[in-house]
Formats: C-alpha cells, structure tokens, sequence
C-alpha cells in the first residue's frame, strides 16, 4: 500500500500583481513558508509560468523546477482548466469566455477552438519536459445550458453535444498518450462533465481512452447532494489528482442547490475553507488510502467568508494531519502463527 504526498497548494487562487504573488520564484518561497510541499501551478498565468515555451525547452522547464526546488518543493500537477474550458463552447457563453482567451483569437469561436486543443497539447509535452504525470483541467459545455430545461430538451440534443465533446478530446488524448501524461479533469457545475454520470458518457465515447481521468473534487459533489464517499469506490481506478476543498449546502425554506441567483456568501450552497465546511475528509482519506492513491493532496482555496492568507495557513495543517501514513504490517501481525498446510487441514478435518 502507498501514501499520498503533501500538503501541495494551487497557485491560481492566490497570484497577483504584487508580490509576492507574482512571481513563481516569490509564490514557491510563500508556499513553503506555509508548510507546504508542492505547488500546482497554473499554465495561463504568464506571471508564473510561460506554456509554449515549456512545452518546447528542456532548458526552460529545469529552470522552472530549480526554483521550486530551491524552496523545497515539487511541482504536483499542470492545471490547464481555463484553456480546458475552451475546447467546447456554448455560444450562449462566447462573449463571457473569450476572455479566457489568447487576444488574437477572441471573438473568433473555431480559431479559439483550435488554440484550445493546441493549448491542451502543449500542456502534454510541457508535462513530460517537466517530469509530470499528469494535468488537470475542464472538459468545457456545450449541453450545460440545457441541464434543467424548459420547455423540454429535443431527442438526440445531449447525445449530440457529447459526440462533438468527445469527437474534441479523443485527439487530445492521444496526443497525451504519445507523452505519458493523464488529463484529470474536474468534475464540475458549468462542465458538459460535472458528475458520475456524465464522466462515463464521455468516458464511453473516447472507447474508455486510458488517459481520461478525474481530478477529484469532492466540494463540487456535496453541492450536488451527491454520495462523494462512494464516487471513490466506483471511480478510484480514473482518480489521477485530488483537489482539497470544503464546501456546505445548508437549505432553506427560500432556496436549494440552485442557489436563488444569490451571492456566494447568502448561497444555501458555498465553498469554505478546509475544517469550516461539512465536507467528511476523514472519510475521504480514508477511501484514498484504501485505494492506494499515491499522488498529491492539493489545497484549492476558495471561500464566501475567510481571508485567502488564513486559509492557506491554515490549510497546510490540515491536510498534514488528514494524510494517513500506510501501514506496512497488519495490526495482528503479532498474532501470526506462520503457516502449516498440515495444521490448517486438521483444523478443517480434512
């Protein structure tokens, strides 16, 4: 059995023009200050990281690792997730997402899409040139804005939109396969792929592709009321990352998981920082060790009420004292008696 590495944290939530967040040599040294032991590190943010150069130098990316190194840390994952996010549009959302953009691209919806799938590919090679198994992303909507309809969906609509999703990612795949790199996506609201169900109907349709996998989130899940516990149990198999994250959905007489279109803070549901949500990570790691998840417990902060500095303090701590050491020996090891085939059938009568 192995034990899962960490705490790690996802820069994106915390870069800023000032420092030193903005920087990866000054974020790396305030990671560490807080007790982590990786970083995830966001491939949009020109800031911290410059993509098409990464995926094309050698030199570049054992550059980027000696200054993580230099603080004592390790790169955990690439997240790609806004680049993710364009692969598949709705075009309800064109003018919201352009911005997720290159500026040569945007308000061009099929020269996105292109840059898109690029991006994701270059996240594959920058991947491998960094010594990484793994990115993490969207896999982007098309369907999302029917999720609930009125009046009714027509036959074939969802189908459709899935066909086209994989029929986008398949190459992508490939391309990820060519570098031995797993795309672990977040399963998320907003996502043509947001839980179990619409996981397996892209997983079906890329032929069960060995590089489609699942950044588990659990924090996405209890707002969606769903059983995060036993999700690992039926997907340990696809988990290639972990985004720690709490979150708690307390209804009321006024509103439920759709939230009234209110503010974060006044949601029934809203993400919180780690031990202030309603999240059961004791039963999470639990499950992951169980399941001999070895990779990294990630920090993703996002909270409606606590400042980001406190949750990020605090966050290290938590997850050090969540992560459970495998044992090597069974407890009543002390009782074993060896084994004696001649012994063992006496006792069966045999």
């Amino acid at each position: 059995m192995k034990t899962m590495k960490g705490p790690a944290i996802f820069l994106a939530q915390f870069a800023g023009d000032d420092a030193p967040f903005n920087s990866l040599d000054g974020m790396a040294a305030w990671a560490a200050g807080h007790g982590y032991k990786g970083i995830q590190i966001p491939s949009w943010d020109g800031r911290l990281f410059d993509l098409k150069k990464a995926a094309s130098s050698k030199a570049y990316c054992a550059d980027v690792k000696g200054i993580v190194e230099e603080h004592g840390l390790e790169i955990t994952e690439l997240s790609t997730h806004l680049q993710g996010q364009l692969v598949a549009v709705n075009p309800l959302y064109d003018d919201a997402f352009d911005a997720f953009a290159a500026p040569e691209v945007r308000g061009n919806p099929k020269e996105r899409t292109k840059w898109a799938i690029n991006q994701m590919k270059l996240g594959a090679k920058a991947c491998r040139n960094l010594g990484l198994d793994t990115q993490v992303s969207f896999t982007g909507a098309f369907c999302w804005p029917f999720i609930y309809p009125w009046p009714q969906r027509p036959p074939g609509l969802i189908e459709e939109g899935f066909d086209e999703l994989a029929k986008r990612w398949r190459p992508i795949f490939d391309a990820c396969d060519a570098q031995g790199v797993d795309i672990g996506f977040e399963l998320h609201p907003g996502e043509d792929v947001f839980d179990g169900e619409t996981f397996e109907m892209l997983l079906d349709r890329v032929d069960n592709h060995p590089r489609c996998g699942i950044n588990y989130d659990p924090s996405h899940f209890a707002l969606q009321c769903l059983d995060y516990l036993e999700f690992i149990d039926i997907y340990h198999e696809r988990i290639v990352a972990f985004h720690v994250k709490d979150a708690e959905f307390n209804p009321t007489g006024k509103q439920g998981v759709y939230g009234g279109f209110q503010s974060w803070v006044n949601r029934a549901g809203r993400f919180r920082s780690l031990g202030d949500g309603q999240v059961d990570f004791a039963g999470i790691f639990s499950k992951l060790a169980q399941y001999d998840y070895d990779s990294w417990a990630v920090l993703e902060w996002e909270c409606a009420l606590k400042h980001p500095e406190e949750g990020a303090r605090e966050g290290a701590e938590f997850i050090k004292a969540h992560i459970i050491k495998v044992t090597e020996r069974a407890f009543d090891d002390f009782a074993d008696a060896g084994t004696d085939r001649k012994a063992n059938r006496k006792m069966l009568g045999i």
